[in-house]
């Protein structure tokens, strides 16, 4: 082979090289609202951590990338997915057929369901005591709470707030006749106003959460799901919950409502 057409295949066998190192060693960028202790928080540094966030790590090392934590607020999520500003999202979020109509999903990882803090001179019994006219349901926006509360009630006054905290201190303050959030959530809002409210933790709607994917990106969400299993076989949950949820774990089995992981 000439000289010249010799080095133009060399240059180009070297870009190609170059460009497939590139795109194996991209971070991997995941979305979460750091916002939802123990799950995804920061430090006292203000660094990422929490549950989700050591997920996203032990993933990021199955596919040896670097993980990227990107702060977004949890109605922001898809739509950061959707425009490719995130490569997938673990953010406790709960996989239901609304959502999966434009964004994919990993298999389940967690399962949970919604219950309700209620006030302590609420008269609220239960999720059907909840549609009655004069009632104030607190939801989170963007949540399945959210979610179930709008295409349920038809009579109840709904309460959307951005923040959970937010939405707590409307029962607190008999505001509102309860908030709507998950089981996990409801406990720990509970002990924190131990004499101002009361906590239904059974669900009445059970969910689960996954992982949120792109639905062209098949090949990361196999790669997902293969380290889901392998993180579960080598008890990589059971670990997690042990170190941020030891409490929780106990309190749940006291009542015999199965634990999350």
């Amino acid at each position: 082979m000439p000289l010249r057409p010799l080095l133009i295949a060399i240059s180009a066998a070297w870009a190609i090289c170059t460009l497939a190192s590139a795109t194996a060693a991209d971070p991997l960028r995941v979305g979460m609202e750091l916002a939802y202790p123990p799950f995804e928080m920061t430090d006292a540094a203000g660094k990422p951590t929490g549950v989700s966030v050591r997920i996203a790590a032990a993933l990021g090392k199955h596919l040896g990338r670097e993980v990227v934590i990107e702060n977004i607020a949890f109605d922001g999520l898809i739509p950061a997915l959707k425009t490719g500003k995130i490569d997938c999202i673990i953010s406790s979020m709960t996989a239901t057929p609304e959502r999966a109509k434009t964004i994919a999903f990993s298999e389940p990882y967690l399962k949970t369901g919604l219950a309700l803090l209620v006030g302590t001179k609420s008269a609220v019994k239960g999720a059907d005591d909840l549609d009655i006219k004069g009632r104030t349901v607190a939801v989170k926006k963007g949540t399945t709470g959210h979610q179930f509360a709008s295409s349920t009630f038809k009579q109840a006054r709904l309460l959307v707030l951005d923040k959970e905290a937010a939405a707590v201190l409307e029962v607190v303050q008999g505001k509102a006749d309860a908030f709507i959030y998950d089981s996990l959530s409801v406990y720990q809002n509970h002990k924190r106003h131990a004499d101002s409210t009361r906590a239904f933790l059974r669900p009445f709607r059970e969910e689960s959460w996954a992982v949120g994917l792109r639905p062209a990106d098949r090949e990361l969400r196999e790669q997902v799901n293969a380290f889901l299993e392998a993180f579960r076989a080598d008890g990589g949950f059971e670990k997690l919950g042990d170190e941020f949820l030891p409490e929780e774990k106990a309190a749940f089995k006291a009542e015999g409502i199965p634990f999350y992981f």
